[in-house]
């Protein structure tokens, strides 16, 4: 008949646990890198739904960066014919009207900004502030020069909200990845230029106009500097 096996000694157990244990502790284990936001498509189309205290507005963007433009047609809520504000990235944006309001003629602002249309990577460099749910959706939150808060949905990585230090704020109803609008849209009305085909100088505004849809676009493509 075998002999029984040698009994355990309990202390050399409690040993080898308590090895495991300080083994565990002193692995190192690689830190969690910090999100970054995702770099726009190249060419998107968007609707954004606006409201700056109150106010309400909509917002058909367009963002089409292989081709040096940006379009926003702003509608407000039961205002009038809706703004055209388009943006080249030579730093030229053209405000207009397609049809004027009663029986004035349509109108066309013109202005030359230091800037071009906001880079795909024009969030790189913002602060990390963690995480929290807007608009049903968990994102992840980064704020850039103290001037916008940036939320990027955590499971497909699409822009939800932004907020701007003014109080406006962007939701984001529809993003299509890849749409694009057709050339004859971006051209601006004739009566945008003048008579030899330049931009019409009497009208153009200058970069100190401090309407307010020229602050806006002047310190939202000022951020890319940072």
């Amino acid at each position: 008949m075998a002999p029984p096996p040698p009994p355990i000694r309990t202390h050399t157990l409690h040993t080898t646990i308590i090895i495991i244990i300080i083994f565990f502790f002193l692995t190192p284990t690689k830190p969690t890198p910090t999100p970054t936001p995702a770099p726009w498509p190249h060419q998107f189309h968007s609707i954004l739904s606006m409201n700056y205290s109150g106010a309400l507005s909509l917002i058909d963007l367009w963002y089409d960066w292989p081709n040096g433009r940006n379009f926003n047609i702003i509608q407000e809520q039961l205002g009038g014919p809706p703004l055209y504000d388009l943006e080249w990235n030579n730093g030229t944006s053209f405000l207009y009207h397609l049809r004027g309001v009663g029986s004035a003629p349509p109108t066309c602002r013109t202005a030359q900004l230091e800037v071009g249309i906001l880079r795909p990577d024009w969030l790189s460099g913002a602060e990390y502030l963690g995480q929290q749910t807007v608009d049903g959706f968990l994102c992840n939150v980064w704020q850039k020069v103290d001037f916008i808060w940036y939320y990027e949905d955590v499971a497909t990585r699409r822009p939800v909200h932004w907020r701007f230090y003014t109080g406006r704020s962007a939701h984001v109803m529809t993003f299509e990845v890849g749409a694009v609008l057709e050339d004859s849209k971006w051209q601006a009305p004739w009566y945008c230029f003048d008579k030899a085909g330049g931009v019409r100088t009497e009208e153009r505004l200058s970069f100190a106009d401090n309407s307010e849809e020229l602050t806006q676009k002047r310190s939202l493509r000022g951020v890319m500097v940072f």
